[in-house]
């Protein structure tokens, strides 16, 4: 049952909301100088897998900002390194796994091992359910009002990384592996997909009340791809986590799809999509189900840049999509160089009507 005390867990429900709840992409991260302090004292993947560091993480900005939704702080690579994949985050470069590219290498994984990996996850999500539902506020949010949210990489974007090894603009090696090895691809590709159902299943079981499915890299593939490894899989997970936990929203995020995100608005069954910042929100609203939640997508350099201009626009959008269901976020992630101020700014435009 929908929980109508909390304004974004209601909006994802499919109800038409006014002002839109808020919530950012990686409104936990590096622009907030207490989560600076923090990443002094462990690695990234310590961070992620110790319950008292992604507690704290993931509370901090509804703390100084009241946001709508917690996301969970954790990363979309934390399931390939749960089934065995080495994985290791180097300044100045990003991730650096070891490549998977054979038969021999899919074989080193073993899904079995995910569940004990990321109890640790687990164990962060349950309290952070019994502090987003405690009776004391946080900060600015009221009591009981803060959808806590799950996430998961969609399987194309993640297998981007594990067959490259490491971050890319194009990603060549995974999109020729598809191509010159199909079979392959596939076989990775539908272990990833039974794997992040498992997964986002499993945050829901722990507190998550709904879950996020990001293909970041969604947008580097022509249609008939786009339909095969990213339509596919998400309607899949769509319909795993539709038969295990009803009623639990799950929002998808195609980046820098295109036009093919009208169709996988269509045609995953997502309760609700994202759109990046080149998206055409009201473009977008006039060719997708009235029933689908629209989340986005005010430019983060929009937010870097501040002032009454950024307001301006957020109000655009917002104002947009008032009669439909819409979650107000950004395009992409908040810059890490963004002055708190603007943050602060943003989210009180929002709900200023």
């Amino acid at each position: 049952m929908t929980d109508t005390r909390k304004p974004l867990l209601a909006t994802l429900m499919g109800e038409a909301t006014w002002p839109p709840p808020v919530w950012l992409m990686r409104q936990a991260g590096r622009f907030l100088p207490e989560f600076r302090a923090l990443r002094e004292k462990a690695d990234f993947i310590t961070r992620c897998m110790t319950p008292d560091m992604a507690v704290e993480i993931t509370l901090q900005p509804i703390r100084r900002f009241g946001m709508d939704g917690a996301i969970l702080f954790s990363d979309i690579l934390i399931l390939p390194w749960a089934m065995g994949q080495s994985l290791e985050f180097v300044q100045g470069r990003g991730p650096v796994l070891g490549a998977v590219r054979s038969q021999a290498d899919l074989d080193r994984l073993d899904p079995g091992r995910v569940a004990q990996a990321v109890e640790p996850v687990m164990q962060a999500l349950r309290r952070l359910r019994a502090i987003v539902d405690g009776p004391d506020a946080i900060g600015p949010a009221r009591p009981g009002q803060v959808t806590l949210i799950g996430f998961a990489g969609a399987p194309f974007t993640v297998a981007c990384y594990m067959v490259e090894g490491h971050g890319s603009r194009e990603f060549e090696e995974t999109r020729k592996l598809a191509y010159t090895d199909p079979a392959f691809f596939d076989r990775l590709i539908d272990l990833l997909t039974t794997s992040t159902a498992d997964m986002l299943c499993a945050q829901i079981e722990a507190g998550a009340e709904a879950v996020m499915l990001f293909d970041s890299w969604s947008g580097l593939l022509p249609p008939s791809q786009f339909r095969k490894h990213v339509i596919e899989p998400a309607k899949r997970i769509t319909a795993i986590i539709n038969a295990r936990h009803p009623g639990v929203p799950v929002i998808g995020f195609p980046r820098l799809a295109g036009l093919m995100a009208v169709e996988y608005g269509r045609e995953t069954g997502v309760n609700a999509m994202a759109l990046d910042t080149g998206a055409d929100m009201k473009a977008v609203a006039d060719k997708v189900p009235g029933t689908l939640v629209l989340q986005g997508n005010l430019d983060p350099i929009r937010v870097l840049a501040g002032g009454e201009g950024m307001c301006t626009e957020a109000r655009a959008i917002r104002d947009a999509m008032k009669g439909r269901p819409h979650v107000f976020n950004l395009g992409h992630g908040v810059i890490p160089t963004t002055p708190p101020e603007h943050v602060g700014d943003l989210i009180k435009t929002i709900r200023e009507v």
